[in-house]
């Protein structure tokens, strides 16, 4: 058989981007398929050590740093009206031995970046073009666009969303369902500096995430009703910008919303598998779940890294049976674990049932009154398994950490 690359990567998001110039530097050929990236997207990214980690070894972190802020705190904070409430919980960077926990990066800025990338890596072709047919077969998987051409290649990464048509062509079940939540995403300006924290408000419809941005400015993702998101995004400069500085306790002083608001809708997608019939699945075609404590990407990238492992391992055929299997065995846990935490969060925020709320409150009280069990907890956030090795380190100066 005849076959145009080794790979088709499909999607010009983050992860398909991603996915591209990884395995084209692992030694495979690539077509990229896919529309324009999307320069109007607001939303920021906060990426983890580890997926930074990756960036580098990819010769595009340094280009990403520029308009990106670091992260050396993060809290969450209860904001609900409840009688029942937790404390707030701070997790500092120093106490696991880093600088910061990642660095928040605006989409805007990171899609040029990968976009070129892409155009200056060998090994790369793109066709700025839709797969309207996915044809996966026993030898090699074919993908129909709408220029008119075919591509065949011995596997097919589906990077191409949570609705994704390669998973379904792929013969891939999956759940999936509306968490009954919008996300208001924007930036705004400040007059107090955030010096480089994160605060997660816990409120009764979801949470209301503030990142630091560059200077005296911080982007929010308010999850929401949806229509309650709606209302809130038609809201005068003003009137939002009020609502906003009220919601934080005006911890960054007075607050003036910028331009270019958006809405997403939030839901859950988990597939049955990871991979069937050449094709495996990364990014938002592999998971979904609402925007808690920062792994929507990162979870992405660490989909990429095993779909590299297993190309390096399977080079002569990477979209054969027992490559996609050793795909799904790889990626099978950290999602499974990633998706089931967040939903579980996500859901105990918005129940009322009081049993929930105290076994939440518990173990957040917990969590912050002990720093062994949270630095764990820090250590699994950045990557999964960490946490467990972290404890059988030797503890260096964090051991003498004490919270304040």
């Amino acid at each position: 058989m005849n076959y145009d690359a080794d790979i088709v990567v499909a999607g010009t998001g983050p992860a398909g981007l991603l996915a591209a110039i990884a395995l084209a530097q692992a030694g495979c050929s690539v077509i990229l398929v896919g529309p324009p990236i999307n320069s109007g997207d607001r939303r920021t990214t906060a990426l983890m050590k580890p997926s930074l980690d990756f960036l580098d070894g990819l010769g595009v972190l340094e280009e990403l740093r520029d308009g990106s802020a670091p992260l050396r705190v993060m809290r969450i904070a209860d904001a609900t009206s409840r009688i029942l409430r937790s404390p707030v919980v701070t997790f500092r960077a120093v106490e696991i031995g880093e600088e910061y926990f990642g660095l928040n990066i605006p989409n805007r800025n990171m899609l040029p970046v990968l976009e070129r990338a892409v155009k200056s890596t060998a090994n790369i072709r793109t066709e700025e073009s839709i797969v309207t047919e996915w044809l996966p077969g026993d030898d090699a998987v074919q993908a129909k666009l709408a220029n008119g051409k075919t591509i065949t290649a011995r596997l097919a990464a589906a990077a191409d969303g949570r609705g994704s048509p390669a998973r379904d062509a792929a013969g891939i079940r999956v759940r999936s369902a509306s968490t009954g939540q919008s996300a208001l995403v924007l930036d705004f300006a400040h007059t107090r500096h955030h010096d480089d924290t994160s605060t997660e408000f816990h409120t009764e419809h979801g949470p209301f995430t503030v990142v630091p941005l560059p200077g005296m400015r911080s982007s929010l993702v308010w999850v929401n009703r949806p229509r309650r998101a709606e209302e809130l995004k038609a809201l005068p400069d003003a009137e939002l910008s009020r609502l906003i500085e009220d919601r934080m306790q005006s911890i960054l002083g007075r607050v003036e919303v910028e331009p270019g608001r958006q809405v997403y809708s939030l839901t859950a997608v988990l597939p049955s598998r990871f991979a069937a019939n050449r094709i495996a699945l990364v990014g938002e075609a592999a998971h979904v779940f609402p925007p808690i404590g920062a792994q929507g990407l990162n979870l992405g990238i660490r989909d990429v890294e095993s779909l590299v492992k297993v190309a390096r391992r399977y080079m002569n055929d990477p979209g054969a049976a027992p490559a996609l299997s050793y795909y799904d065995q790889l990626r099978r846990p950290d999602i499974l674990a990633r998706s089931s935490a967040v939903d579980l969060l996500n859901r105990s925020l918005m129940s009322d049932a009081l049993p929930i709320q105290v076994l939440r409150t518990a173990g957040l009280s917990v969590i912050g009154a002990l720093p062994p069990l949270r630095s764990f907890f820090m250590r699994e956030g950045l990557r999964t398994g960490s946490g467990i090795t972290g404890l059988f380190r030797e503890r260096g100066p964090a051991a003498r950490f004490r919270s304040e």
